[in-house]
């Protein structure tokens, strides 16, 4: 077993900080998926949901936002392959952008099971 390498550490830091940083300047989709991150990590402290509940609704965020890196890796390497090479090309775009369309869909599904009896107590 080696010890850790704080400078290759350091790096990959700053190589993922990069990509996030991208991804946050060039789709918007992250920006609005961030937004709304915040605004329900918010409410989570403002409603003081219970533990098990933080843990689904943190879950679900950071499931919405790796898809939505993973669907821009996606683009960028059919967008190498140039969509008009191929049809399946498209193909694949659409259904990435897809899984993360089911995913959001889920994560507001569940966000409104968590927050509605905070909202509309019986």
């Amino acid at each position: 077993m080696s010890a850790i390498n704080i400078r290759k550490l350091g790096k990959s830091f700053r190589y993922a900080t990069r990509g996030i940083w991208y991804v946050f300047k060039n789709e918007q989709n992250i920006r609005l998926q961030i937004l709304v991150s915040i605004g329900v990590i918010f409410l989570m402290i403002y409603l003081r949901v219970s533990l098990w509940q933080a843990i689904i609704l943190i879950l679900v965020i950071a499931s919405v936002l790796v898809l939505e890196l993973i669907n821009t890796i996606f683009e960028k390497m059919v967008d190498i392959l140039r969509p008009r090479i191929h049809y399946y090309a498209e193909v694949i775009k659409d259904v990435m952008a897809a899984a993360v369309l089911v995913t959001s869909i889920a994560a507001v599904i569940v966000g409104i099971l968590i927050f509605a009896p905070y909202f509309f107590p019986r």
